[in-house]
């Protein structure tokens, strides 16, 4: 711990000493790859276009899992006998009146999925999309069987012992209705399809068994290596997995941008695509990273409208959760897509095709909130005050035509 404390101080002090405007060096063209790189990489789409037009556009997507329900708490008196009530199917009216001291949050959107966590275990997780916080409850289970649990008019309680800190207390899901998943709209089940085609699903930037390592500067004169030299230090850097020490250790930030020069200059257009996307999206490990770091991060998009590829088909597609997505899917973060979004060139385009989906009563609830703070991110990117007023009234009318107790939800932010 006391090594990595030290490592973080020395960035850091690294960082203030030479801080530079730009994280990458900017050539004469506005961008990060030279005239060359783009020139390469303009090759490759283009002599790939053909193949995407041989892809399947026409999958079926679902939704995530997804019910709305209610959230109860109570940390004061028979705490175990509510417990036990919950466990044996109270109905939710009676409950309360048992219990009239219990707090209750009516009128919750809750998802469930199964995944498999760090210890290699198959779980499931059942959580409130909270619309005031990243902090929703969430209880995770190792009961496989509660994927496929009709839990309709039962309760999913957690019991929290007395502790010096606190008293015990119960929390608990309640459900009216199970859970369900629907399918995507075929508008935007044919973006997820395009996202999936142009990132290559078949594959992922890094190898499986990547291990971790340091962070290795390109050769000074690498351009001048063979291919075959090229491509051995690309199939190097994918077995490497670069962990940053702390916010300002920008090292898997480089790892991954030496990774998309090299991929550029081989013809690796999947490795290209995924390196340059979570560059965009910042999808990087760090022992720690604090907030104050990430506006130092850019997202990079300008590079990709340079290409001839549809980014905002590609960016809309990746932004949305489904239940059965491809293996390798790429989902892209909401808070760094919103960022990427408001340096487009088409700002009418995107702004219009993000208000659509949050109004489109076709679509599921989460995807739709979704979408809704994807347009917040946007907006507050933005420069220029008159157009996050006009913004945000247009986001409110899209917002009028959500269910109301998503309504009742964003009201009371």
């Amino acid at each position: 711990m006391k090594k990595l404390i030290l490592l973080c101080f020395v960035w850091q002090a690294a960082w203030c000493a030479t801080a530079q405007p730009h994280e990458f060096e900017v050539y004469d063209n506005g961008l990060i790859y030279s005239e060359q790189t783009m020139d390469q990489l303009t090759h490759i789409v283009d002599s790939l276009n053909l193949s995407y037009q041989s892809c399947d556009l026409n999958q079926t997507y679902y939704s995530k899992q997804q019910t709305v329900g209610h959230l109860i708490h109570l940390d004061e008196g028979k705490v175990k006998a509510a417990l036990k009530d919950m466990e044996a199917g109270i109905p939710l009216d009676e409950f309360l009146k048992k219990y009239p001291q219990a707090e209750v949050q009516r009128g919750v959107l809750i998802l469930r999925h199964q995944y498999v966590n760090s210890k290699a275990e198959e779980v499931v997780a059942v959580n409130h999309f909270d619309l005031q916080s990243d902090y929703g409850f969430r209880i995770v289970s190792h009961d496989a069987s509660l994927y496929e649990k009709d839990v309709q008019d039962t309760w999913l309680p957690k019991y929290y012992k007395k502790t010096s800190y606190s008293e015990e207390s119960v929390t608990a899901f309640y459900f009216p209705t199970n859970f369900s998943s629907t399918p995507i709209p075929h508008q935007y089940a044919m973006m997820i399809g395009y996202a999936d085609c142009l990132i290559d699903t078949t594959s992922g930037k890094m190898h499986e068994n990547a291990e971790y390592g340091s962070y290795k500067r390109l050769p000074a004169r690498w351009r001048n290596l063979s291919d075959r030299r090229q491509l051995a230090l690309l199939e190097d850097m994918r077995n490497t997995r670069v962990v940053g020490s702390c916010s300002q250790d920008s090292s898997p930030r480089y790892h991954a941008f030496n990774m998309a020069l090299l991929s550029a200059e081989t013809a690796q257009w999947d490795v290209f695509l995924k390196a340059h996307l979570d560059i965009m999206n910042d999808r990087f490990e760090r022992v720690t990273d604090g907030s104050y770091a990430w506006g130092q991060r850019n997202t990079y998009i300008g590079e990709l409208e340079q290409l001839n590829i549809q980014v905002l088909d590609l960016l809309i597609g990746i932004s949305f959760r489904l239940e059965n997505p491809a293996q390798n899917h790429y989902f892209g973060s909401i808070g760094r897509l919103g960022r990427a979004l408001a340096e487009t060139q088409d700002r009418a385009d995107i702004e219009a095709a993000m208000l659509s989906i949050v109004s489109d009563p076709e679509l599921d609830d989460y995807n739709r909130m979704l979408f809704y703070f994807l347009f917040l991110n946007y907006n507050y990117h933005l420069d220029g005050e008159q157009d996050q007023q006009e913004n945000q009234q247009r986001l409110d009318e899209a917002v009028a035509t959500l269910p109301a107790y998503l309504q009742e939800g964003l009201a009371k932010n």
